[in-house]
């Protein structure tokens, strides 16, 4: 498994992160500590989970997560294992944390306190404001509507509190995720002027049917040295083609109503229906198609991968070391171009 420096942090980590939000719902903690030994066998040090996790979450749950990766990471060399979590940000969920979710100093500092505690650690690598604080279209929601605009802690309010954290050793590094171009820049900028440590990592998600990051984010990655996370690169099993094959698949899409919104939009069955054909004519699985192109692109600073089923992770993880010809890379552009980005 290739290992590489995370942008510009020292953090080295593998070219494959496990992600793990399905622990507790739809993994128990055995399962769940399968699938961690798993990836250490293949080489993985890159575990990521969130506070609220896991996802569909609840009151009863949340944290679980966390707490299922905690008893696993007490087993191990923790200098060996680069974790990275979330904080929950404000608009949604407002059980947790009591609802204090505005990511000021009190509420990231009780977040990152109570992370520490599950995961049975005393430091985490990597701390990802999950969401923005201030109002953004996410989660399959694609339009800007000012009309949503609501208050938010300045930013360099969060940016001075995650330095704090920093510098009190809970924390090594911090990054974004479900981030804009104009979010990521400002923090960038703010960072700079006041001398503070910069978010080291964007987690957004990117796929064969959201290739947002492409449009906004790549000029930064480059000029910035700050790395894609991608989530979600099979598109929450629908690349893989099974919901196209038989609609009634087990699945998030058919466990949880309502779950998929980003998915279910006109034009994806469509453009899941190209990409299978394209795969399978090629001596591939959809699944490995997806995961494949993702895999390579040259602004990915490590790839999330999940699965409920430890075998299913084993060739997910396989399919990140695939390579795709120029041909099929073309032949992948053609169908972009034809209907672009449809699960935005």
């Amino acid at each position: 498994m290739k290992q590489q420096p995370l942008g510009r942090s020292d953090l080295i980590v593998s070219s494959v992160c496990l992600g793990t939000m399905t622990f507790g719902r739809q993994n128990s903690e055995a399962e769940g500590h399968a699938q961690l030994d798993l990836a250490r066998d293949r080489g993985i040090n890159f575990i990521d989970t969130a506070e609220m996790y896991p996802v569909p979450t609840t009151p009863e749950r949340v944290g679980l997560t966390e707490s299922i990766v905690g008893t696993w990471l007490v087993r191990q060399k923790r200098d060996q294992v680069v974790v990275a979590t979330k904080a929950t940000g404000p608009g949604r969920m407002n059980w947790i944390r009591d609802g204090e979710l505005a990511f000021n100093r009190a509420n990231l500092t009780r977040a990152v306190d109570g992370s520490l505690q599950r995961l049975k650690t005393d430091y985490i690598d990597l701390y990802q404001l999950h969401w923005p604080d201030r109002y953004v279209p996410t989660f399959g929601a694609y339009q800007y509507d000012p009309a949503q605009e609501r208050p938010y802690t300045p930013l360099q309010e969060t940016v001075e509190a995650l330095a704090d954290l920093i510098k009190a050793g809970k924390i090594r590094h911090w990054g974004l995720s479900n981030e804009t171009p104009w979010g990521l820049m400002k923090f960038l900028e703010l960072a700079d002027r006041l001398g503070l440590p910069r978010p080291v990592s964007v987690q957004n998600a990117y796929n064969l049917l959201n290739r947002g990051w492409e449009i906004g984010m790549n000029e930064i990655t480059l000029r910035e040295g700050v790395p894609l996370l991608p989530y979600s690169v099979l598109g929450f099993g629908f690349l893989t083609a099974k919901y196209l094959d038989n609609p009634a698949a087990v699945g998030r899409a058919t466990l949880f109503e309502g779950f998929t919104q980003r998915y279910t939009k006109p034009r994806v069955a469509k453009v899941v229906a190209a990409y299978a054909t394209l795969a399978r004519r090629n001596g591939l699985t959809p699944a490995q198609l997806a995961i494949a192109f993702a895999a390579t692109r040259w602004f990915v600073g490590s790839t999330i991968l999940g699965a409920t089923r430890v075998e299913d992770l084993g060739q997910n993880i396989d399919a990140c070391a695939m390579s795709l010809s120029d041909e099929l890379l073309a032949a992948i552009e053609e169908i972009h171009l034809d209907c672009m980005n449809p699960a935005p």
